[in-house]
């Protein structure tokens, strides 16, 4: 059976970094859990799946805002852990061979080189201004706002957006 979860009604805790241990106000509890989003680009705060070790769904939480402030929280670490995805803050470098691009960038986690293979389907512009970035090894980085990116670094995203 699965439980959805509307809000107040349970209590979630941190375990080990990306599981959530996790307590019913009708006592009934389940530990490990870990936390999923349905809509990972478009709606991380709403439709978080918690699986089981088997990968089992055991509950949904249908919107993380009607949760207790605590229990919020629980839940926003767990899943900053796993879908942790480094920003962009600048472009260094971008160079091309062979049809294979490779980007020198600056993120919030330091400076990093990666491959681009294809620049039309790995640079998505979403609804909201933000631009995620698949590399060749299906690493995603984000950049929350291109307005945000110095003008050396507009100017060489620009012919890949």
């Amino acid at each position: 059976m699965i439980h959805f979860i509307e809000g107040p009604e349970v209590k979630l805790t941190v375990n080990d970094g990306i599981f959530l241990d996790v307590e019913f106000a009708t006592g009934e509890s389940f530990e490990m859990l870990e936390p999923h989003c349905l809509f990972p680009i478009s709606g991380r705060n709403k439709y978080i799946v918690l699986l089981d070790s088997e990968g089992e769904q055991v509950a949904i939480i249908r919107d993380i805002e009607q949760l207790l402030p605590a229990s919020k929280e629980a839940l926003e670490s767990c899943l900053k852990e796993y879908y942790m995805m480094p920003r962009i803050l600048r472009f260094i470098e971008m160079s091309e061979k062979f049809k294979i691009w490779m980007w020198t960038c600056e993120t919030d986690r330091g400076i990093i080189t990666f491959e681009i293979r294809n620049h039309i389907t790995a640079v998505k512009p979403l609804y909201d201004g933000r631009i995620l970035i698949k590399d060749a090894n299906d690493n995603r980085y984000e950049i929350p706002d291109i307005n945000q990116l110095d003008k050396k670094s507009r100017k060489m995203l620009a012919p890949k957006i």
